[in-house]
């Protein structure tokens, strides 16, 4: 756990941008993300900015046998952790390349995305495509799950998705908001 907390530490000093904070979320956060689905139905969801795993061990002790998982992290040191943590799920280095990377799974779409990347950080552009992939990706009226720090991204967010709730987990380092958005049926 330590060696994870170091880890996580070590690339928001390199990449404050990217990382978006100076350690894992915690449980209580994983919690209130993974608790939003009903599991039983899941055949697919991939987790955008999967980090150290600690919303992805969540999302492993729910998923069933059928449940077809891919990770996205750009840091390849915690994505070779996170493939050897979780080999039955598939890891990918880019988030911006999720419909490429679910179609080379033999995936037609996703019930769920989850994401802990820090979308406000990110130059507009890159949020842009980050959206549009998610909402391609996701069948008709899937959820998209994202925590953030701020609700700065709740307008942009509504453009594509209608935000059925935003819920504030103040047991986390910081404090975050996860909302919980469903896509919206025509575009």
């Amino acid at each position: 756990m330590k060696s994870n907390n170091l880890l996580f530490f070590k690339s928001f000093m390199s990449s404050p941008k990217n990382v978006g904070s100076i350690i894992p979320s915690s449980r209580f956060l994983a919690n209130k993300m993974v608790d939003q689905i009903s599991w039983t139905d899941t055949t697919a969801v991939a987790e955008l900015g999967a980090g150290t795993g600690p919303i992805t061990q969540y999302i492993y002790q729910r998923a069933n046998e059928k449940t077809k998982v891919l990770l996205f992290e750009m840091n390849p040191t915690m994505r070779d952790k996170l493939s050897k943590k979780f080999p039955d799920f598939t890891c990918h280095p880019d988030a911006s390349t999720l419909v490429d990377s679910m179609k080379a799974e033999g995936l037609q779409h996703l019930d769920c995305v989850f994401s802990g990347l820090p979308f406000f950080n990110f130059e507009r552009t890159l949020r842009d495509t980050l959206i549009d992939q998610i909402y391609q990706a996701l069948k008709p009226e899937g959820l998209f799950i994202a925590f953030q720090y701020s609700l700065q991204m709740k307008k942009q967010l509504s453009d594509n998705f209608i935000i059925e709730k935003i819920e504030f987990v103040p047991l986390n380092i910081p404090p975050a908001f996860v909302y919980i958005c469903r896509k919206k049926r025509n575009n």
